[in-house]
């Protein structure tokens, strides 16, 4: 029995008809002749009819030689991008020697029963440089009223860190011996304040690092003074644009706590904190890892001196977005680096390119081409013959799996000294699993229309995801009318972590860095005169309220936990909906759906009482119960804060 030939293009004659008139009564209104008599219905019909013939042809072309055609036209699979995170190395005692975490260092999440430990690498070297305070001072609103006390406190003299009544722009000014990028300072004050302090969980002040030119903002994941208003110690995460500069004819890396103004509610500062004293020392470092292996050095053998030479590497597929991929070439002069392009098009005979297949695993060379008057023509230099081909690096791994929840990463792979322990003090983000043959097909065709030229909504969003693989979901929204004609909407959502479905709503924001990248490339590819703004979209929360009655001897803690995991998976911009590949652009949320995900739980036996609320993302507030809940054709839903009850038999 013969296989199933799979049916490319399913439209016929009529339909093809049919479909050019709808074009016909759209486009040219004043045709209104379509009778079979009209001269162009005529030519609408031998049109269809020698389209017909074609779709009947071309749905007698194998599955095999469809793929085959869509390598012709230069589709490629996409790869796999990694998730990355800034991973915390914390020292066992502070820093008296500067220590260098290398590249390459694994840390990985908790090994269980049932999953292997995901493992994340660092992309570079990491110092952790030692360092004391040496300077200390306070300063004016606008840098103005600067006052050194450094020599004060040595002598156990206290003072005051701001004004007497602190505005907006006091500053308590730092300075360290050393300069400490991507470090963690700790700083262990003893202070106090008279009068009432700020609220210490929420105090006006930020700390800040000077990074030569301007004040960078500090991260601080530990803050025992509450805002300066008690001893205690604060860690300062200091970003990896901190130097050693000169105020005052003073040398040191500094750092400063700067008032700022207050927000609405927020309280403010009625006295000015009394530093008492102050020691600094370095505690760890900070700095990017990704999810993936890297491979140095691998050599992939030798050149045959011909031109179209393909090599294979030993660990397919590769990465897009983890370690760089360099290809060298042995020579007499040493090891050559040659580019990688995306294609041979542009390579003259003396170019040394090199294109990568990711997902095949192949450094290929330039092809030589016959012209159509019998000579040919090299694309790309070609390996002397002997020579050696090596990678100098290449990642592989990556995917969704790597996105991984905060404090997910908590052990080191490989031994350090002095490093006692390791955290990602912020979810990793980014991941996405590589292209499959599928999606590549219904890629296909858009591909072949644009040739990389974005002109439709579709065309955005397909160069979109070429540009940036770790973007989840993309949606275009065409030009409008008045001020917004001719301006082009690109909403972004980023690949984020989830843990039992759920994700936070912060890590659906898209870095700077990413809606730069995704702007800088479709600025280079759109037509002339199109304004372009790429942004998130807007989500509209979605709270359910339900009452479950269980069955006997089921667990009701088990039952609601389950609850709230379906609730917030279903209701889920990226793998809920009803196909389970994200919420619809636009789709309304109604009750009974989440009547039919509750009820499918294991020991529910009755759900009671389900209510739909909305909830605006920005202030958290919630509508009225509603069995219909609308959502703009523009936005996604975002789970927020179900309450599941299950009552007992």
């Amino acid at each position: 029995m013969a296989l199933p030939a799979p049916n490319l293009d399913d439209r016929r004659f009529q339909e093809l008809v049919d479909e050019a008139k709808r074009h016909v009564m759209r486009h040219c209104p004043d045709w209104t002749d379509h009778n079979v008599s009209d001269p162009g219905v005529t030519l609408i019909e031998t049109f269809a009819y020698m389209t017909d013939a074609l779709l009947y042809r071309l749905n007698r072309v194998p599955d095999r030689l469809y793929v085959k055609f869509l390598e012709l036209i230069g589709l490629h699979l996409l790869p796999a991008t990694p998730a990355r995170a800034g991973v915390t190395f914390w020292l066992s005692a502070p820093a008296q020697a500067r220590l260098i975490i290398p590249t390459g260092t694994q840390v990985a999440t908790l090994r269980s029963e049932i999953e292997e430990p995901v493992i994340f690498a660092t992309r570079e070297d990491l110092p952790i440089v030692p360092c004391a305070y040496q300077n200390v001072a306070t300063q004016g609103a606008d840098d103005e009223d600067r006052s050194d006390h450094t020599e004060a406190l040595g002598f156990g003299t206290t003072f005051a860190a701001f004004s007497a009544r602190p505005v907006a722009g006091d500053s308590l000014v730092i300075g360290l011996d050393e300069a400490t990028p991507r470090c963690a300072v700790l700083l262990q004050f003893r202070c106090s304040i008279d009068g009432v302090g700020v609220d210490p969980t929420n105090p006006p002040l930020k700390w800040e690092a000077w990074n030569g030119s301007s004040w960078d903002d500090c991260e601080i994941s530990t803050d025992e003074t509450g805002g300066l208003n008690r001893n205690g110690a604060v860690v300062v995460h200091v970003p990896p644009t901190h130097v050693v500069a000169v105020f005052d004819g003073q040398r040191g890396g500094w750092l400063r706590a700067r008032v700022v103004t207050a927000e609405e509610g927020q309280p403010v500062y009625s006295s000015s904190p009394i530093i008492h004293g102050l020691t600094a020392a370095t505690i760890g470092g900070t700095i990017d890892a990704v999810h993936a292996g890297v491979i140095t050095d691998e050599l992939l053998g030798s050149s045959e001196g011909v031109a179209g030479q393909r090599f294979p590497v030993s660990k397919a597929p590769m990465l897009a977005g983890g370690a760089p991929t360099v290809v060298e070439v042995s020579s007499d002069d040493g090891w050559e680096e040659w580019c990688e392009v995306a294609h041979f098009s542009a390579s003259s005979k003396d170019d040394r390119h090199a294109v990568i297949d990711k997902v095949a695993g192949e450094v290929v060379f330039g092809p030589l081409v016959r012209e159509a008057d019998g000579g040919s023509r090299q694309y790309g230099a070609v390996p002397a013959r002997g020579a050696s081909i090596r990678l100098k690096s290449y990642a592989v791994g990556g995917g969704r799996k790597g996105n991984l929840g905060k404090g997910a990463l908590q052990t080191l792979k490989s031994s350090i000294p002095f490093v006692s322990s390791v955290e990602n003090r912020a979810p990793a983000i980014g991941g996405v699993d590589g292209e499959d043959i599928d999606a590549a097909k219904n890629r296909a065709p858009i591909m072949l229309r644009t040739r990389g030229r974005a002109v439709t909504a579709e065309d955005y969003e397909e160069l979109t995801r070429e540009a940036a693989p770790d973007v989840a979901r993309v949606r275009c929204v065409p030009a409008g009318s008045g001020p917004d004609a001719g301006s082009i909407r690109l909403l972004i959502t980023p690949a984020a972590p989830m843990v039992r479905g759920s994700i936070r709503f912060e890590d659906l924001v898209p870095t700077e860095e990413l809606l730069a990248r995704i702007a800088d490339h479709l600025d280079r590819i759109r037509v002339v005169g199109t304004r372009l703004v790429v942004e998130p979209p807007t989500y509209q929360g979605v709270t359910v309220v339900a009452q479950l009655r269980a069955h006997p001897r089921a667990s009701i803690a088990r039952i609601r936990e389950d609850a709230m995991a379906r609730l917030e998976s279903y209701f889920n911009p990226l793998v809920g909906g009803p196909d389970g590949d994200g919420w619809p652009w636009g789709r309304p949320v109604q009750a009974g759906e989440a009547f039919a995900v509750l009820q499918g739980l294991p020991g529910v036996d009755l759900v009671e009482d389900v209510r739909l609320f909305g909830a605006n993302m920005v202030t958290g507030e919630r509508g009225a119960p509603t069995q219909r809940l609308e959502v703009d054709p523009h936005s996604l839903v975002f789970s927020y804060q179900h309450h599941v009850r299950v009552s007992e038999p």
